[in-house]
């Protein structure tokens, strides 16, 4: 019997540790400066995953400074809300790579936008692979 209560307090307190992250959750905020907001913008960017696997999604403005990362579990979305207006770059850590889309999102006042990750990255040229310096430089 005490064999067994042992069993289940190191299985309890394993999966309680290793679960993932919920959509939306700032995996790297202790890596990049504070999210950076226009609430005058009213321009979203929706991010839908559709891969077999959770992303962290991070965007930049056109002079690549950072603006917002979120942590997206996979056949999941989130919106980001009150981006200023600029040429969007969108990188995002996919398994153990870091990748950069090739086309740039314009946001403009009032718009909003969707981007689709729908197949793994690897196997389409529309991305190119980064290094993880600059996925966390700010």
């Amino acid at each position: 019997m005490k064999n067994t209560l042992i069993f289940c307090f190191f299985l309890i307190s394993s999966l309680t540790f290793s679960q993932r992250g919920k959509t939306g959750d700032k995996t790297f905020a202790s890596k990049f400066p504070p999210d950076v907001y226009n609430e005058v913008s009213n321009a979203s960017l929706k991010m839908i995953n559709e891969v077999d696997h959770d992303i962290i999604v991070l965007v930049r403005d056109q002079k690549k400074k950072y603006l917002r990362h979120v942590y997206i579990r996979n056949m999941d979305e989130f919106t980001f809300e009150d981006l200023p207006i600029t040429r969007l770059y969108v990188q995002f850590k996919s398994k153990d790579f870091y990748y950069e889309d090739k086309d740039r999102t314009v946001i403009n006042f009032g718009e909003k936008h969707t981007f689709n990750f729908f197949f793994d990255p690897t196997q389409l040229q529309n991305y190119i692979q980064i290094s993880e310096e600059e996925f966390f430089k700010p």
